[in-house]
């Protein structure tokens, strides 16, 4: 018989920079010699997180349409798929990052109906750490409305533990007292501070991810009704976008040039997230450029470059904020619009388009630790 596969949840509000830590326990894992598979989640299809980690050569399934918590089928079998084409030692899963209770709709259903495939290592809850200033507090700045901000401390309450992504964008003070502003409010909850782009705190993090996850703790309550208001506050936008140039043309300028429009398209909302990437027609290895925007004040940050320019590709973007579903979708064709006029012989076509906000949230399972034994009888 099998040993059961390790199975990690890694998760965090969107822009916390789960994708990037992602990538980093799957390269950790991967040069100790195991076989690592990728889930993605989201609540709409054409995933850039999925494009991105395809194209550093990781095995990934993506489950669209709903959080892991309310496709716990679908979260299952992507493993089964996953299995039958990779045969992963290891599973890295990253939920949606609007979805909460995820101790009680995942790793609790996963531990009792399927304790004797996987053996659950701790969740990590990651941060962004000027997003927690603001919503603790610590920094001025426009945030998001109290029913959003629900989730984000419904998630860091049912951390087992509560990892400071990106800590290297604070100075050594500003860092040290977040911490201590987070062990105010979420008492009892371990904390690390980690930089992938860094390296810094990420073999404590994943020496910390080999044990077992707490068997006894009880989940958090979950006001269902402020869960799904906070949800339903969040417009969502996936698209693809078909890019042709006369002329070869560098990706970069170009991902910059339309994340910065829509940034000034929506001065009004408060961004969440918004990720592109662009796969080009000539490449062959699954070389792609990216882009990553976290809050509506920050600068946009190319994550992944080109080594040469493209004649053409695929854009994939999402993006998520605090504002109409409608609006982004206006704010993207805005940008697609004005690309033709800074990048001359350039031609643009929005191939595809969802734009809606997240349903209420419905769970498979929901189950306290006293149903979800430790392994399966």
């Amino acid at each position: 018989m099998n040993a059961p596969a390790r199975y990690y949840m890694i998760g965090g509000f969107l822009g916390a920079g789960k994708t990037t830590a992602v990538a980093a326990l799957a390269r950790h894992l991967t040069g100790r010699g195991q076989r690592v598979g990728l889930i993605t989640n989201d609540q709409g299809s054409a995933l850039v997180d999925t494009a991105w980690l395809r194209a550093r050569g990781f095995p990934t399934e993506e489950i669209t349409g709903g959080c892991f918590c309310c496709r716990f089928n679908s979260l299952v079998e992507a493993a089964r798929q996953l299995t039958a084409t990779a045969r992963p030692e290891a599973f890295v899963a990253e939920p949606v990052g609007s979805c909460t209770d995820l101790r009680a709709t995942v790793t609790y259903p996963l531990r009792r109906l399927y304790g004797g495939q996987f053996r659950l290592a701790p969740l990590s809850v990651l941060v962004d750490p000027v997003r927690a200033e603001q919503m603790l507090g610590l920094r001025p700045g426009r945030s998001f409305s109290d029913k959003v901000r629900y989730i984000w401390h419904k998630q860091l309450e049912e951390a087992d533990l509560v990892v400071l992504a990106k800590s290297d964008v604070l100075d050594p003070p500003r860092r040290e007292r977040l911490l201590a502003r987070l062990a105010e409010a979420f008492p009892g909850k371990p904390r690390l501070a980690v930089s992938v782009r860094e390296g810094a705190g990420l073999s404590e993090w994943f020496e910390w991810l080999e044990q077992d996850a707490p068997c006894a703790d009880a989940p958090p309550e979950v006001d269902y009704d402020t869960y799904a208001e906070g949800e339903a506050r969040l417009g969502w936008l996936n698209a693809t976008v078909r890019l042709d140039a006369a002329h070869p043309v560098a990706a970069e300028p170009v991902l910059e040039a339309l994340a910065r429009h829509m940034q000034r398209e929506l001065a009004g909302a408060e961004i969440a997230h918004l990720k592109m990437t662009l796969s080009p027609d000539e490449s062959l290895h699954g070389e792609i450029a990216a882009l990553s925007l976290v809050r509506s004040d920050f600068v946009p940050e190319l994550t992944q470059r080109l080594d040469a320019p493209v004649r053409g590709g695929e854009l994939i973007l999402n993006a998520r904020a605090e504002a109409d579903p409608l609006a982004l979708r206006q704010a993207l064709e805005a940008a697609l619009d004005a690309l033709p006029a800074v990048f001359p012989g350039l031609t643009v076509r929005l191939v595809h388009a969802e734009q809606f906000r997240p349903g209420r949230p419905q769970p498979t399972h929901r189950l306290s630790a006293a149903e979800a034994p430790l392994t399966v009888p």
